[in-house]
């Protein structure tokens, strides 16, 4: 047991008097394919060696009681009657245990912690739905596949949350392998691992610390737009279900004005969605500098055509990307803040650390994490 589920027990024993069982369920970076899931696209998302943990002990009645460590607070629910709550830490929870309470009768009691940095575009929201469900379908024996519970996980984000995501987040989070990427096939849910071999390179995340207010409802429209890009595909070829099925010459004589918003945006999804299979192709030859120019393009496409990014990831990137020892970078999540995702040479990424993160607190007074991830491990049962 690693030394955060071992506090987690002990916090959890301390505050409940019973030993928990402890959970744990990581975070996840993107390696490419952004706003590609809602769109029936391919995705290429790895699990990373930071999560968020559960304790859970039952009850012999029907009350839930939740403690986050990390905001030192307590809400209280009960099986039958459970509703949303001004704490938004809990609203994950509560959302996941509404979706399963007809299959359980008694209650619990949940400790939970994460290290898995908020609002870094590192899907910390997933990893907690995804930890909540397989926490409370192995307690009780309910008998979900990690499959079931992702989209449980995606379905409380739709009706509890307002963010009408793809699966990716919660997917990845749950099938998670250690050094393994996952292309997953957004459509039908198949997918794929394989190994994720970076040599002399490493990813470091750079958390630009800012959150602007637009990330929600900008993802809303997004899709909506694409929406209407799939519905003006449909009148002159109706076999398109998605923009999985168009391509960039398909979009030119169904939306014949580029100045549409549905059409810049049904653009860059579709460029994504091909970006995603030539990026496999690319780390299968170990073509790393290719890998690199392609995150350099999304990043483009999801500043000017997606129109999610904000200036202090464009900073970001068009600092670094000065350098020979980064071969990539770019915005990662669903935008306007969060982090980029950045391929550096090993050697060099103390010094980058060093130099950006004075540049950017110089330019926006705003200081700047970073973060070495390794792949790490989905769900699992560690205490």
């Amino acid at each position: 047991m690693d030394n955060i589920a071992n506090k987690v027990a002990t916090i959890h024993t301390q505050r409940f008097d019973q030993e928990p069982d402890v959970f744990r369920s990581p975070g996840r970076i993107n390696i490419i394919g952004e706003h590609t899931d809602y769109n029936e696209g391919f995705v290429l998302p790895a699990a990373i060696d930071r999560y968020v943990y559960i304790g859970i002990s039952r009850r012999v009645d029907n009350l839930i009681k939740l403690y986050s460590i990390n905001f030192d607070k307590i809400v209280y629910s009960t099986v039958e009657l459970i509703e949303m709550q001004e704490e938004q830490w809990a609203n994950y929870i509560l959302g996941i245990c509404k979706l399963l309470a007809p299959t359980y009768s008694h209650g619990f009691e949940m400790t939970v912690y994460g290290d898995v940095p908020i609002g870094a575009g590192l899907s910390s929201s997933a990893a907690l739905e995804s930890a909540v469900g397989y926490a409370v379908n192995a307690v009780f024996a309910l008998g979900y596949d990690r499959m079931q519970l992702a989209q449980i996980g995606q379905q409380c984000e739709h009706q509890f949350i307002g963010v009408r995501c793809g699966i990716m987040d919660q997917f990845a989070s749950l099938h998670g392998r250690l050094n393994q990427v996952m292309k997953l096939d957004c459509r039908n849910l198949d997918y794929s691992y394989f190994p994720l071999e970076l040599g002399d390179y490493e990813f470091v995340l750079l958390n630009t610390n800012v959150s602007h207010s637009l990330a929600s409802s900008a993802y809303n429209d997004r899709r909506s737009q694409c929406e209407t890009g799939v519905a003006q595909l449909q009148m002159r070829y109706p076999e398109v279900h998605s923009l999985r099925d168009a391509s960039v010459e398909m979009l030119d004589l169904a939306i014949p004005d580029p100045s549409e918003q549905s059409y810049i945006k049904s653009r860059f999804v579709i460029e994504e969605i091909q970006r995603v299979s030539k990026v496999c192709d690319y780390l299968n030859e170990g073509a790393l500098d290719k890998v690199g120019e392609l995150m350099y393009a999304t990043h483009r496409g999801l500043k000017e055509a997606y129109e999610v990014s904000c200036p202090e990831l464009d900073y970001l990137v068009d600092y670094i990307r000065e350098y020979p020892e980064v071969l990539g970078a770019r915005m990662m999540g669903g935008g306007f803040g969060g982090c980029t995702l950045n391929l550096v040479k090993k050697t060099f990424v103390a010094e980058l650390i060093e130099r950006v993160s004075k540049a950017y607190e110089s330019l926006f007074g705003i200081a700047l994490d970073s973060y070495v991830v390794k792949l790490g491990e989905g769900t699992a049962h560690v205490h």
